[in-house]
């Protein structure tokens, strides 16, 4: 009770025979109920049992007592309690519910609970007075009105997006007070939150509804401020909402429609003067688009006498348009309200109301004939030409006929010519570069390149014309104007380009200024926008027109310098990993060789003294030469050299022309994509090498000269570009062909192998990062990137960073198989590239066995002293092909017998060969004896398997190269090593291999050299024959038997192919001991 008591209502607390009747209660409450003896109590009885009943839950949440406080005795006390109140509910049930409710509403406030939308609705209805009062405040004069205006309307739209009601109904009790106004300049104020309120069609119906209900009762000025004000609120929905919008005129809505249509009559009536008329024609062309059926029903030649006042409304507007309504207010509002009902219908389609439009058609040209007088354009009342409404109306009907190029030229006479700023290029990129500066410098980037006197990408800090930082809000007010100045370029890049008093050196070097900030511009990931815009205005600015205007003076030349300096730093940033989304630059980059390509095309003939940068390749491998071809052009004399110091580049290799870097550097990216794991990216680089071909095709017809002088490897680029479009299948057959055709690469140049030296820097790194995962750890407290994004980058995606590599990723691995394959398809250019000498000094012995002797291998030895990177390479490889790691390990060594097997360039099979002899012959000791482990005996698995596939697969060129190095001791001392492996199943399982590969290895004799053939193929004899014990039935496990007798069938044919043809040829012996050597031979 003491609980009751302190939660109770005070009523109850009071009541004077609480005790007696509690007392009572408790001694009988039977005869309490009998004495009562009422329906009415027993019901409300059952009431609160229930009641009581679903309270039920722990007594600690049913009442205020908390459940760590409660001991036998309080429990008994609490069912003493609820029994007691279930007796008093019998004749004062009002009572007790209301004590109970009480003491609910105390639990549930020490309970946490949802109260937020209780306090925003608070908190919107104690805001609004306060915003309101902003949006009043232009209405005072104050200086900052127009901003605090702004603002508060930003404001008051975000409130009614979720609070509508709360706004509404001040809305609604402002229109219900102006209804029993009596004075003619009441306060219109919040009528006029009408135009700055979030409202979707349920929303304007409301609004409509209301309006019509009350718009009768109000005076003039509210009147005329609700009209005004409801149009703007139609704006708000068609621009916030245009699919529903869209939809009215698909499923049109009957309510909307009446209530539109009231409001229009109301409206109409309204309308009695010309004054008036001019102030409501703009709201009733919105409520006539509002009710599509009825704009159906008055085109047609008989109108319902309900419907007449719009047919009526429609022809006082033609009238007016067309000036015969003699009054210039009615022309002024009906130019007006036909643009709006233009801009309507733009949000309309063709199919779903084709009337509209008719409407529209047969209003437009005397629109258009009002709007754009040049002798006297359209304005309102003594103001200036009304811009804004033209623009709404020219944009209205494009959007209506976007292919009809007619809406304009009514525009031209009166419109403001670009051309009349083109006077101001100067400031105009005065103004680019020091925005691009801040820019920059505000984004923690490096501060924009700035070009040399050489007209070079030479990257060199610059000093600022300022010292400080730009705060945030600066940094993003430049950021706007950068953005606004690029697309000012893309948009007409004359505006920069114009140069009408400089001289052809300063214009080029305008130009060079201008280009290379759009080009610093491209990889800044931190502005994507002002990015994506940069490439569009390069694009632009690589357009026939445009490079004419680079320097009007000499055209080619600047044209050679300017676009290579651009393409060498593109590619640079691409080849060094520094840009994000580089598939899609290199789309872009692409449309930028196809541009390149149109100029030359153009110009090939009209300039030939523009030939000193055809440049052309010494095909040898020594390098690359300028050539300055002698045409009439004064001091054009055939020479070599390094180039005059216009052409030297100060970006890359001295003394090289920045068009010969260029290309080189293009042609690394595109190698470098080659092993990318997005198909797409390969295949965008497989389409540019066909830009370059072409290029090259122009370039070449300049003089008649080799298109091979150009492009060493032309046959091959054109392959990759005719694959790039027939290519329709997945990552791993695209990646076979890209090595096919790598392995076809002949000629060493520049371009291949530094694109192969840098692939293979970034594979060391990455598989030092595969094989220390997940151990790999920050070193210095420096934070590197992960695999994925310390190669190039083909999409958005990023791998886990702080130095390691996540494996989960099946991207990175991939990345890395794609790296190896392509490393080894293409070493082999690289090996000739490093070696003068050739290798191919050896032929191996042709013709008829009887024919045939033991040679010797007269070829320049490949176990030089100097390890090159492909030497390095190799030995990796070989390292890796026993890797344990115990996450990847299966899947490297698995791709590494399939790359090496398989996708090897011929020109390396030399050097695997003699490394993979001096890696077995360290399996056995000194006195001969095998050196069985775990590793060697993964090795030798591995190496069996690469020498089957590199035989058995006929790889074009292979046969030049096989012989060039003998295979005859790594051969013995596999059969040495694998003939001690014991009878297990793996060891069954080798053995089987070897003799397989012993068969593929005699079937191409032919390519291979052997030192001392006969000998060699007779050892192999005796070894193999050990095998053939025919052992196979004596097996007890039936897979051991099925392997040995496997086993015995390929030792069988392996031992067929070593002899067939061989003469008997005992190791030593002579005479009766010969003859006997070659029957023991023989018998066996």
């Amino acid at each position: 009770m003491m609980i009751f008591e302190k939660y109770g209502p005070a009523a109850l607390q009071n009541h004077t025979h609480k005790e007696k009747r509690v007392q009572k209660c408790e001694a009988d409450p039977v005869a309490v109920r009998e004495e009562l003896g009422s329906r009415e109590h027993k019901g409300k009885s059952v009431i609160y049992e229930n009641f009581s009943s679903r309270l039920a839950i722990p007594a600690g949440v049913q009442l205020p007592i908390k459940a760590c406080q409660q001991n036998t005795h309080t429990k008994v006390s609490t069912e003493h309690n609820k029994e007691c109140l279930i007796n008093i509910s019998k004749y004062k049930f009002s009572l007790v519910i209301s004590g109970l409710t009480n003491i609910l509403k105390n639990v549930n406030n020490m309970q946490p609970k949802d109260t937020m939308r209780l306090d925003e609705t608070m908190l919107v209805k104690q805001l609004l007075p306060e915003i309101c009062h902003f949006i009043h405040t232009y209405r005072e004069g104050n200086q900052h009105a127009a901003e605090l205006r702004s603002c508060a309307s930003g404001v008051l739209f975000s409130l009614s997006c979720n609070n509508f009601n709360a706004v509404f109904s001040r809305i609604s009790t402002r229109l219900q007070e102006l209804t029993v106004c009596s004075e003619d300049n009441a306060d219109v104020h919040d009528i006029e939150l009408l135009q700055y309120i979030s409202v979707d069609c349920s929303k304007l119906k409301r609004l409509l509804q209301e309006t019509v209900f009350k718009f009768k009762a109000l005076k003039k000025v509210a009147q005329l401020a609700v009209i005004n004000s409801l149009e703007k609120a139609f704006w708000n929905w068609v621009e916030n909402y245009p699919d529903e919008f869209t939809k009215l005129y698909q499923t049109p809505q009957t309510d909307m429609a009446d209530c539109a249509e009231k409001l229009f009559d109301l409206v109409d009536g309204f309308a009695e003067s010309t004054k008036r008329k001019a102030a409501v024609w703009p709201l009733q062309i919105i409520l006539l688009v509002l009710c599509p059926e009825i704009i159906q029903d008055i085109a047609k030649d008989v109108v319902e006498e309900t419907k007449m006042n719009k047919k009526l409304f429609l022809d006082n507007l033609r009238k007016a348009l067309a000036g015969h309504s003699g009054s210039r207010q009615l022309t002024e509002s009906a130019a007006i309200a036909c643009v709006k009902l233009c801009k309507a219908s733009t949000y309309i389609n063709w199919e779903d109301n084709s009337v509209i439009f008719l409407l529209v058609q047969s209003m437009v040209v005397d629109l258009k004939n009002l709007l754009f007088n040049p002798s006297k354009p359209f304005s309102r009342g003594n103001q200036n030409a009304d811009v804004d409404l033209m623009i709404d109306c020219l944009v209205s009907c494009f959007r209506i006929n976007p292919h009809n190029n007619q809406h304009f030229k009514s525009a031209l006479d009166w419109w403001p010519r670009i051309d009349a700023v083109y006077c101001h290029a100067v400031e105009l990129r005065s103004m680019f570069s020091d925005t691009l500066h801040r820019a920059m410098q505000g984004c923690g980037a490096h501060p924009a390149i700035r070009m040399t006197p050489s007209l070079t990408f030479k990257e060199k800090m610059t000093s600022l014309k300022f010292k400080e930082k730009p705060t945030d809000l600066e940094t993003r007010s430049y950021k706007f104007l950068l953005l606004s100045l690029v697309k000012l370029i893309h948009a007409d890049p004359k505006l920069l380009l114009c140069n009408p008093r400089k001289q052809g050196p300063d214009s080029q070097g305008s130009t060079a200024e201008l280009i290379t900030g759009l080009v610093q511009l491209v990889p800044q990931s931190s502005m994507p926008d002002i990015a994506q815009e940069a490439m569009e205005a390069l694009l632009v600015l690589h357009q026939l027109d445009s490079i004419d205007l680079w320097n009007p003076d000499a055209p080619i030349e600047t044209f050679w310098e300017i676009s290579s300096q651009m393409l060498f730093y593109i590619c640079k940033k691409l080849t060094s990993h520094q840009m994000l989304s580089s598939t899609e630059i290199l789309k872009w980059l692409r449309e930028i060789l196809i541009c390149r390509n149109k100029f030359l095309l153009k110009n090939k003939q009209s300039d030939r003294s523009s030939c000193h940068f055809l440049l052309l390749y010494d095909v040898s491998g020594s390098g690359t030469s300028q050539m300055s071809l002698d045409h009439d052009a004064p001091g054009a004399t055939l020479r070599k050299g390094k180039g005059n110091s216009s052409m030297e580049s100060t970006a890359g290799c001295s003394g090289t022309p920045i068009c010969r870097q260029a290309q080189t550097k293009l042609e690394v990216a595109l190698y470098m994509f080659l092993w990318s794991p997005d198909i797409e990216a390969v295949l965008v680089a497989m389409s540019c090498f066909r830009h370059l071909c072409e290029e090259a095709d122009i370039r070449c017809g300049v003089d008649e000269v080799s298109v091979h002088n150009f492009l060493p490897n032309y046959n091959t680029f054109m392959e990759f570009a005719s694959v790039s479009n027939m290519m329709s299948t997945g990552r791993a057959a695209l990646q076979k062909r890209v090595m096919a055709l790598l392995r076809r690469i002949e000629h060493p140049t520049a371009g291949n192998t530094e694109a192969w030296e840098d692939t293979h820097a970034k594979w060391e790194q990455a598989t030092k990062l595969i094989l220390n995962y997940p151990k790999t750890k920050m070193e210095d407290g420096q934070v590197t990137e992960s695999l994925h994004k310390t190669i190039v980058k083909r999409r958005m995606s990023h791998v886990s960073g702080g130095g390691s590599i996540d494996l989960s990723d099946t991207e990175s691995l991939q990345e890395w198989i794609n790296m190896t394959g392509f490393l080894c398809a293409l070493g082999g250019v690289c090996l000739q590239h490093r070696s003068s000498a050739g290798l191919a000094t050896y032929s191996p012995p042709m013709g008829p066995l009887n024919e045939r002797k033991g040679s010797m291998i007269s070829m320049v030895s490949t176990e030089g002293s100097v390890e090159t990177p492909v030497s390095k390479f190799i030995d990796r490889l070989l390292t890796l092909m026993v890797c344990n790691h115990e996450k990847v390990g299966l899947q490297i060594r698995t791709n590494i017998k399939d790359l090496v097997g398989l996708e090897l360039s011929p020109a390396l099979y030399p050097m695997l060969f003699n490394k993979l002899k001096n890696t077995i012959s360290k399996f056995f000791d000194s006195q001969g004896q095998v050196l069985l482990t775990d590793t060697n005996t993964q090795f030798v698995e591995q190496t069996i398997a690469i020498m089957k596939n590199l035989l058995d697969n006929h790889t074009e060129g292979s046969s030049e190269h096989l012989g060039q190095a003998s295979i005859e001791t790594m051969m013995l001392n596999l059969v040495r090593y694998v003939r001690v492996l014991g009878n297990l199943v793996h060891a069954i399982q080798i053995k089987t291999k070897l003799c397989q590969l012993v068969e593929v290895m005699m079937e191409r004799r032919d390519d291979l050299s052997f030192c001392q053939e006969m000998k060699f193929r007779n050892k192999m004899v005796e070894y193999l024959t050990d095998w053939v014990m025919g052992t196979s039935n004596q097996a007890t496990d039936e897979d051991v038997k099925c392997l040995t007798r496997d086993l015995d069938q390929a030792s069988m044919e392996a031992v067929v192919s070593l002899l067939a043809g061989l003469p008997l040829q005992p190791e030593e012996g002579d005479g009766v001991e010969l003859m006997e050597a070659k029957s023991q031979l023989f018998l066996k």
